[in-house]
């Protein structure tokens, strides 16, 4: 893909509005690389910097020189997510913010021996990451007060009036992230264990023994879970038709319908963690919403 020169100053400007660089400062000359660098890996289709600088569009440039630039730019103790990615994070969710904001949490293995913790954002099919936290380890549930920091930091991006709806699978259904996600104000639909235990008024259950056919749904509202009680929360059981297993949810939206079609954006997020792994492609999520039933008055 060629990039000329036009769209390298085109890409600098609009870099320049958002960190409001002054020019002939050292941060213009940081500004400038990190434009040649998105001309590059746009142009290459790839990251490795032998390859963006074939595609860097400066007359007579010698590779070695840029590739050289290239690693000094991504080692300085100025370049920092916080200095050159937040400022964009911001300005996206201020732009998005006038709407819902559907969120959403996962995991993913990242380079040797390393997890990432990421919240990103559901905008057109696609999810942008914003936020994330990358620790040694592998892949597997990560502790509670990592996620919970990384909500708090999350809240200090997103406009105090925007509407939130955090999704994130069965990592996220502890009660710590639940109650910092509500002290938030947000809403939040998160998969759940079939072995979690529900309390009502007259009985207590596991999760998975809510009774669920092929092709059912069912929700009960204003429960609490595990043994530390903690609600109110609505939990959800799906059994897609075409699925081996039924999914489990736990929510704090009274619309139980809306929970689940909400919770199926959040596999959108998996075509973002392909991409990154230089996988490509799209995922496709083909579902029938099954109809709810009422369990209050059903015998199980």
């Amino acid at each position: 893909m060629p990039i000329n020169f036009q769209t390298y100053r085109t890409i600098k400007r609009s870099l320049a509005q958002v960190l409001h660089t002054r020019r002939d400062s050292h941060q213009e000359q940081h500004l400038n690389t990190l434009a040649l660098l998105i001309c590059g890996i746009v142009g290459a289709q790839h990251v490795q910097f032998a390859q963006v600088a074939d595609h860097v569009p400066i007359r007579g440039r010698k590779n070695e020189s840029l590739i050289g630039r290239f690693r000094r730019w991504v080692k300085h103790e100025a370049i920092t997510p916080e200095a050159v990615w937040l400022p964009f994070a911001r300005a996206v969710l201020q732009g998005l913010a006038p709407a819902p904001l559907t969120m959403m949490l996962d995991g993913t293995v990242a380079g040797r021996g390393c997890v990432v913790l990421m919240a990103s954002v559901l905008y057109h099919g696609r999810a942008i990451p914003l936020l994330w936290t990358v620790v040694k380890g592998k892949k597997g549930h990560l502790a509670a007060a990592i996620h919970c920091a990384l909500i708090r930091r999350l809240q200090e991006l997103i406009p105090a009036d925007a509407t939130v709806v955090l999704l994130g699978d069965g990592e996220f259904d502890g009660i710590e992230l639940q109650t910092a996600i509500r002290a938030a104000g947000w809403d939040y639909v998160c998969r759940t264990a079939s072995n979690i235990l529900i309390y009502t008024q007259e009985r207590v259950f596991a999760v998975g023994d809510l009774p669920l056919a092929r092709g059912e749904a069912v929700a009960i509202a204003d429960v609490e879970m595990t043994v530390a009680r903690y609600g109110p929360v609505q939990v959800i059981g799906v059994w897609d038709a075409e699925q081996d297993a039924p999914i489990y949810l736990i929510t704090y939206l009274a619309d139980a319908d809306q929970a689940v079609e909400l919770y199926r954006l959040r596999f959108q997020i998996e075509s973002m963690f392909a991409n990154h792994k230089s996988r490509g492609g799209s995922l496709g999520i083909a579902v029938v919403v099954p109809t709810f039933r009422d369990v209050a008055e059903t015998e199980w």
